[in-house]
């Protein structure tokens, strides 16, 4: 894998184009739009990408599930940036998991407690 292609680069060179957009007119830009409209907006849009996901894998798809799981992580990616957080945040959460147990991290957290 080259630098251009490694996933951290890539989280690292989407982080900052988000964060360049937050600037732009939502005219010229979805994401600057996406902002613009704000957090409910954001959500919705989310939603309607977990749901796209999950469809996609009903169909057995391969190719279909890689690019609505795309538009999944780029649209949360968009929620992070709108909540002044970026991918290092999850990425130290997951790194934070490693050797724990997701049942035994489960119930540190008292159960389901909404979360998965």
């Amino acid at each position: 894998m080259n630098a251009d292609t490694r996933s951290d680069a890539i989280l690292q060179r989407l982080a900052e184009v988000l964060a360049e957009r937050r600037h732009a007119d939502p005219e010229s830009s979805y994401v600057a739009g996406l902002y613009h409209k704000g957090l409910d907006a954001i959500l919705k849009k989310i939603g309607e990408e977990a749901t796209e996901t999950v469809l996609a894998a009903k169909a057995g798809d391969a190719d279909h599930l890689v690019y609505e799981v795309a538009d999944l992580w780029f649209h949360t990616l968009v929620l992070l940036a709108h909540e002044g957080l970026g991918p290092e945040a999850v990425l130290a959460e997951l790194a934070r998991r490693f050797g724990v147990s997701g049942l035994a991290e489960k119930a540190a957290r008292g159960g389901s407690g909404g979360k998965s």
